[in-house]
């Protein structure tokens, strides 16, 4: 199995929805976005002399970059109860990753490329909440674990960066067409069986720390079966997700996504194999804490029957002009004071102010499925209850304001299916057409090696 499968959780929404795209062969290795050092760590041992283990056209990357990374990825695996791959492994296939990352930052600072502070303050809030700590307690651990909140930011930076350059060069071209649609579905049909079993499973996790002695196992033991009690008595899953769960999932409302069955831990599988869709199962017990699962979806022909929806409207600033990110955002933040004071409705905002098409349906965009909207539009919408108003989030065509009407967990219909199924297929010609942009932007690029990370 490979370190992505190996590693579901730690594949969760990254700081800004960065899409976690494997690369040249690599494993998709968790982002160093995610990867807070656990609180105590040994971030304060002493280091050793830093040296250039590679340049990449005539920018260097340092020991100290690489292995800093590598702690991270490890301690976010052990986490995970994953397996940690040998570690001269390990450095290798981080010193390839941050090689890809520089090339990456490079092309975007060509392309003029830019990444506003409000961006990075947004994107440091993401990853604080992720966490479940503080910016402060976020900085504090970084700077335990020899991580400056300056490098750190900077490291948000270039994610974003890279995330923007990818939008530009590879998103914008890929196209699915219905053909490719009818292809897919037709694939899956003939291949279904009792092997090809998927499954959407939602996930709450009560993390137990690897060291907690009895008292506090019953305490976490205790917590998860409050909130199985709590669903048993009707309560809504996503809402206890975002009030219990230390799952990274839990800003996407719990969900682990349509995928085949291997790719779920064994113990997940084993537990819900004769589950009904819809019902509870848990709390089950392993080394990273207490789980309980609902059964979202199963299907044995890889188009979704069941979903989680949403229905949002949203006001678009754009971003140019003059107009820095952080001014269009102070300008929805006071369209957002007005509506929470009652001085102002958020259609009627929507109508005057949004440079979007929904802008003449009071920015209404009515009701949507996992996938449809771009990643930190999406990770914005899964945290929000319904009525509930977002701060300015930006993305890739400006600043949004975003209000979350309803959720409701719905019956797909034929036409709502392939929409799904047009959303995979689609990330798979993502993946596969990031993985040809960049080896070919890694052909052109000039690298050169120097003393082996250590």
């Amino acid at each position: 199995m490979s370190l992505a499968l190996a590693c579901l959780t730690a594949l969760a929404a990254q700081a800004q929805g960065l899409r976690p795209s494997g690369a040249a062969g690599l494993p998709r290795l968790p982002s160093a976005a995610t990867l807070l050092p656990p609180a105590g760590s040994p971030g304060a041992q002493l280091r050793q002399a830093d040296y250039i283990v590679a340049v990449v056209n005539s920018e260097p990357i340092t020991n100290n970059e690489v292995r800093q990374r590598a702690e991270r990825v490890t301690q976010q695996l052990r986490s995970q109860g994953a397996t940690v791959p040998p570690h001269e492994l390990l450095l290798k296939e981080v010193l390839e990753r941050l090689i890809l990352e520089k090339i990456q930052v490079q092309q975007a600072k060509e392309a003029g490329i830019k990444v506003d502070d409000y961006a990075i303050n947004q994107a440091e809030q993401n990853v604080a909440r992720q966490n479940d700590v503080s910016v402060e307690e976020m900085h504090q651990r970084l700077t335990a674990d020899g991580i400056s909140a300056q490098r750190f930011r900077e490291d948000l930076r270039n994610q974003l960066l890279a995330l923007r350059v990818r939008e530009r060069e590879v998103e914008a071209r890929v196209r699915v067409s219905d053909l490719e649609v009818d292809q897919y579905l037709q694939d899956q049909q003939k291949t279904a069986g009792p092997g090809k079993m998927e499954l959407n499973l939602g996930h709450i996790l009560v993390k137990v720390a690897e060291n907690a002695g009895p008292e506090e196992v019953a305490k976490r033991a205790e917590r998860a079966q409050t909130v199985r009690d709590k669903l048993r008595d009707g309560a809504e899953f996503g809402v206890l997700v975002q009030e219990y769960s230390d799952a990274p999932e839990g800003a996407g409302g719990g969900l682990l996504g349509l995928r085949p069955a291997d790719r779920y831990p064994e113990l997940f599988v084993n537990a819900v194999r004769q589950a009904a869709v819809g019902s509870i199962v848990g709390p089950l017990r392993s080394p990273a804490g207490f789980h309980i699962l609902k059964v979202v979806d199963r299907t044995q022909g890889g188009a979704p029957t069941m979903a989680v929806q949403n229905h949002a409207r949203h006001i678009l600033l754009r971003v140019g002009a003059g107009l820095s990110e952080r001014q269009v955002a102070e300008r929805l933040e006071d369209l957002r004071q007005r509506v929470l004071r009652g001085q102002a409705d958020f259609a009627t905002l929507a109508r005057e102010y949004s440079q979007d098409g929904s802008a003449k349906e009071g920015g209404d965009l009515g009701w949507a499925g996992p996938g449809r909207y771009v990643p930190e539009f999406q990770e914005a919408l899964n945290a929000l209850r319904p009525g509930e108003i977002s701060q300015p989030v930006v993305s890739r065509f400006g600043v949004h304001l975003i209000q979350l009407l309803e959720r409701r967990e719905a019956k797909l219909t034929q036409r709502e299916q392939r929409d799904m199924v047009r959303d995979q297929v689609r990330e798979k010609k993502l993946d596969e057409a990031f993985t040809t942009w960049i080896q070919e932007a890694r052909g052109r690029t000039y690298v050169e090696y120097r003393e082996p990370p250590q």
